[in-house]
């Protein structure tokens, strides 16, 4: 979303996850990518592995990913098989270069919804791949309801360390309109079993701003989630990328009004995340990036994250899931059917991407690693031969007058407020031929 006025909560996509914007990634730059895929790695360049779970118990209202609802344990079997295939082809491209994974995340969709005996079978065959034991984290994203002891004792057998559990709200109501699937009775369950077991570091979802949220309710969820006391939070603020269905109710009502409940504003969602904030790091909490407070940085990092924000590279697996090498941004094909057969077909099932160049590839790492808080210039010198207070002047410039942050001889630093709106205002450092009204 462009920088503007509105302070209601429109269409379009608020947080920014990568740069150039999707928008600008295209099928006719496929060959950038298989030439990207047959080139060896700059050296020291981590690699990680993302895998997409695509399967959920019902949508969210408010999801934009690529899920299925519809999907039997045949299917399950297909795509599984289909991902194991492209893991093997990938594996055997010249970009691996020698190298291990640095870290593995499996995302969704919810990848707990796959049985204990799916999992085992879908990480075993993984690990003989692509092998995990030089990894510094293996994440996996959890929904309360889909998880049994068995299941996490699985998971923690097989290497996890970072649980997420994707709790958003502890309000039945709430999670019922918002399409949630889970209780919060199960909420407590899952994560006592997961404390028992001893995983490293267990993190909480929250959304501030679902629909029917409310003051009171939301000081409720940051009440009990810190009677839970996991190792990490990160609390988003709700936005309505186009292809969600709350978007397509209010396209159809023409207004910013939802059926019984009303969405919340931005400054009311900041105000919301800013009382959750205060409130965890009362609490013992460090603040790790703009959405996320950790129990000391140095035991609960995320390396998922910091390797991607630093310019990792990174296989996106899975349908219509996003990836990284050698300077080339990549998405997979977006359909079910295109993923299936153009693995059954032993092709890599690649749908559009985008050559970087240097001084996007430094715009990227600069934006992205501005919300965590902090910004070495030093890093960028080193990295890319870049003063990026003599290129970014204006911008920085124009943020340090909103007060969202402070400049010093060493670096940038996000204060309070621009930890609340800083993706509101990272297309200030956009150059202007990649600023485009939508992100996707």
């Amino acid at each position: 979303m462009i920088v503007s006025d509105q302070e209601k909560t429109g269409l379009g996509n608020y947080f920014i996850a990568n740069y150039p914007p999707f928008s600008f990634w295209k099928p006719e730059n496929l060959p950038a990518a298989v030439s990207a895929l047959h080139r060896p790695p700059t050296p020291g360049t981590p690699l990680g592995l993302y895998l997409h779970i695509p399967f959920c118990r019902k949508r969210c209202k408010f999801c934009y990913f690529r899920v299925y609802t519809d999907k039997n344990a045949g299917d399950v079997q297909t795509y599984t098989n289909a991902i194991l295939k492209e893991v093997e082809l990938l594996a055997r491209t010249e970009c691996v270069g020698g190298r291990k994974l640095d870290y593995v995340y499996f995302g969704g969709g919810t990848p707990s919804y796959l049985s204990a005996a799916q999992l085992q079978s879908l990480m075993e065959k993984l690990q003989a791949i692509l092998p995990w034991d030089a990894t510094r984290e293996v994440a996996f994203e959890c929904e309360p309801g889909t998880l049994q002891q068995h299941k996490l004792e699985t998971l923690k057998a097989l290497g996890v360390t970072r649980l997420s559990l994707g709790v958003e709200n502890f309000k039945p109501e709430i999670l019922q309109y918002n399409g949630r699937a889970h209780l919060e009775v199960e909420i407590h369950r899952a994560y006592g079993w997961a404390r028992d077991l001893g995983f490293e570091q267990i993190n909480i979802d929250l959304i501030a701003g679902m629909v029917g949220e409310d003051w009171v309710n939301w000081k409720d969820c940051v009440r009990k989630t810190i009677a839970m006391s996991p190792d990490s939070v990160t609390v988003y603020q709700m936005e309505l990328p186009y292809n969600t269905v709350f978007s397509k109710e209010l396209k159809v009502l023409g207004n910013d009004d939802l059926p019984e409940h009303s969405i919340a504003d931005w400054p009311t969602k900041r105000a919301w995340v800013r009382y959750a904030f205060d409130e965890f790091l009362a609490n013992g909490y460090e603040m790790s990036s703009a959405y996320t407070v950790v129990k000391g940085k140095a035991k609960n990092g995320f390396v998922y994250r910091d390797a991607l924000w630093s310019g990792a590279d990174m296989f996106g697996t899975g349908v219509a899931s996003f990836g990284h090498v050698n300077g080339v941004h990549i998405q997979n094909v977006d359909t079910w059917e295109k993923y299936i057969d153009m693995l059954s077909r032993d092709e890599i099932p690649l749908g559009r991407a985008l050559e970087t160049t240097p001084r996007e590839r430094l715009v990227r790492e600069m934006i992205l690693q501005l919300k965590t808080g902090r910004l070495s210039a030093h890093y960028f010198w080193a990295k890319f031969g870049a003063d990026i207070f003599a290129e970014f002047h204006a911008g920085y410039e124009k943020l340090r007058d909103l007060g969202l942050l402070t400049l010093d001889d060493t670096g940038v630093s996000l204060t309070a407020d621009g930890f609340l709106q800083i993706d509101r205002y990272l297309p200030t450092f956009f150059d202007p031929d990649r600023v485009s009204n939508r992100y996707t």
